[in-house]
Formats: structure tokens, sequence, C-alpha cells
């Protein structure tokens, strides 16, 4: 089955990916860009990817604006979608909380509504840490009534961006429910590169720790021997938001997307630093300390972390087997993530030089 979709933060990496997947099985899709005269530079990406750049096309909009900042013919555009893929969303650290619901939380919501009223299902791309109960619970999210959240304190603990996709994932379940729109969550852990080639845009958090690996920044491995960072494969990931979506059994469902075979932190680093022919750090420094040093003016400059990330390094485990029986259903293999490590630090490492 081919129809039109309608996706939002399509120039972002999984959103390229995506896009690439979409058009590589026929499907036609219309991008809300903030600056349509960028779709022939995102054609050329996406059919670098193995997709179709034909089939995209461009819608002028913005996450920020009144009414996503669609004209008229646009909007009507946009209301024939089938498929509605969130993926927008402003991501910086220190992210003001004003200007991070405005975007992640208001534009959510915005977005949200045009699926409802459009009959689209709504594929929205949440977080792996919505799995982590005890950490919800520790930011001061009351997961038996989310409306009774003091979110603010919520944006204190964990930031502006982590705290409005928190408060945007509970506000979108409320509202799709109120307006008995079709939804399905995905909600990846931290992206490793294509699981073949590596490929991975600067921006991303891991692409962050290849590069501190290899100018000597990274001394010691954060936390304990028990401390990971969750991964999944760009490539993995897409493909299974593709198929979610179309899947009737996953209306109202949502996915944890994460590869539990990934290593322990200690055990990735020394993957990446093997890929670059580099000598791994081996001493822990404990997560509290390293917190307290970033606090220090100038120090998470210096060694290029911001103590927000720390939030996504974790000894909790997930337990995947809904999305291990999801993948076998569909006939969608596991990729080795250890290989996909060593080609996205190749292929980091060759971006950087």
């Amino acid at each position: 089955m081919t129809t039109t979709c309608l996706v939002t933060g399509a120039s972002g990496f999984m959103g390229r990916h995506l896009l690439a997947s979409l058009t590589a099985h026929d499907h036609t899709v219309l991008a809300l860009l903030r600056s349509p005269d960028r779709l022939p530079a995102l054609r050329a990406e996406v059919d670098a990817l193995g997709g179709c750049g034909d089939r995209l096309h461009a819608l002028a909009g913005d996450l920020a604006s009144p009414g996503l900042g669609l004209n008229g013919a646009d909007r009507r555009q946009a209301a024939q979608a089938a498929v509605a893929f969130h993926l927008g969303a402003q991501f910086a650290w220190r992210l003001p909380m004003s200007r991070a619901r405005t975007v992640n939380v208001e534009g959510t919501r915005q977005v949200a509504e045009l699926a409802a009223a459009s009959g689209s299902r709504l594929l929205m791309v949440g977080g792996f840490m919505l799995c982590n109960p005890m950490h919800l619970r520790r930011l001061g999210i009351d997961l038996e009534r989310p409306s009774r959240t003091d979110w603010p304190a919520v944006y204190r603990r964990s930031g502006g961006y982590e705290g409005s996709k928190l408060e945007a994932h509970f506000m979108v379940t409320r509202r799709m429910r109120e307006l008995s729109g079709a939804l399905t969550c995905i909600h990846p852990a931290t992206l490793c590169g294509h699981s073949r080639t590596g490929h991975i845009l600067p921006t991303q958090p891991l692409a962050g720790l290849i590069d501190n690996l290899a100018r000597g920044r990274l001394r010691a491995i954060p936390g304990t021997p028990a401390h990971w960072l969750p991964l999944v494969c760009v490539d993995f990931l897409t493909e299974l938001t593709r198929l979610a979506a179309f899947d009737p059994a996953m209306e109202g469902s949502e996915l944890l997307v994460l590869d539990d075979a990934t290593p322990s932190l200690a055990g990735l680093v020394r993957r990446l630093a093997q890929a670059l022919a580099l000598e791994p750090p081996h001493r822990h420094l404990p997560l509290g300390l390293l917190r307290a040093l970033l606090r220090v003016p100038g120090t998470a400059q210096l060694l290029r972390t911001e103590p927000e990330s720390l939030h996504f390094i974790q000894t909790h485990r997930f337990d995947t087997t809904a999305t291990r029986a999801f993948a076998a259903r569909h006939g969608v293999p596991w990729p080795d993530i250890g290989a996909a490590l060593e080609a996205t630090a190749r292929f980091a490492g060759s971006a950087g030089r």
C-alpha cells in the first residue's frame, strides 16, 4: 500500500533516514520545512540514502508558529496525509523552558490536533526515558495523573529539552484520547549511525562522544562499569517506525526501540577506540563528581559535555520483548550493534578530518 505522509523534523538525522525509507517504499511525503528552498538539497540527501527524492515535497511551516505557519492550500494538502510522522523538536542543551514549550509542547499539540481533525494516524516519536518509570518519578512526574505534575519543577531537574519531550508525550496521549484520534508512539534510544555505512550527523550525541574520544578529551568513563548508554541503529529505527505507522495492531500502542545488546559505556568506548586505532580510557568517574565538575564555569564547554546529557547514562535495563516480537512479525532482523558502532566511529572519524 502506498499513500501520502506528512513528516515534521524531516531534515534531522532520523528524519532524513525516515524520508528515504518511506519514499523507497513508494510513499509520497510532505515535509514541513521552515525553509522550503532547502528541498532540492534534501531530495539529493534522500537519494543518497537509498530513497526517491522525487517523491518528496515541501510544505512551508514552523512548529513555533500559530497554525504551524501553514497557509490554506498547504493545510489542505497536509490534511490528505494518511499518517503524520511527528519527529520535529528543538534539540539543544540549556534550552529555556519557554522556548522548549513553544516548539516541543505547543507545536506538538498543533500537529496532534491537525492529525485528529484530518483523520490521520499520528506517529509520535518520544524517547526511551519514557520507559523508565523510576526516572520519571525521580523527576517528579505523577504517572497516575500526569495532569497534576508540577512541570516547571520537572524542567528544573531535567533541563528544557528532556522536560519538554516528556511533557509533550503526556499532553499528546491525553489530547488524542479527547479527540478520539489514532495514535502510535515510538520511543527510540540514543541514535547510533547506520548499521552498515555508519552514516551519522555531527550534531548527534554519539558523534560528540566519538569526537571527544578522538580529540583526547575523554580521559575517564562516566559512571561505573554497570552504566550504559542505550543505542539503536538509525536504519533499524526508521524501518520499525515506518512499519508501526501502517500496522493496524499498533494503533493506540507504544513501542520501545532500543538495542539491549548495546555494551556498557566502557565497552562502547573500547569498541569505538578500537575502530579509531586509539587507546581507550580505563578509569571511571562517578556521575555525581562529574556533575559537580560540570557546574564549574567553563568546564562544560572545555569538556564538550553538558550536565543534561548525563541523564541518559544509566544502569536501568529495559524490557524489549514487545519490540523483538514486532520485528520478528515483520521479518526485520536486528543489526549487529558492535559492527554498527565500528562503522559509525569510522564514518564520524573520517568526517571530522
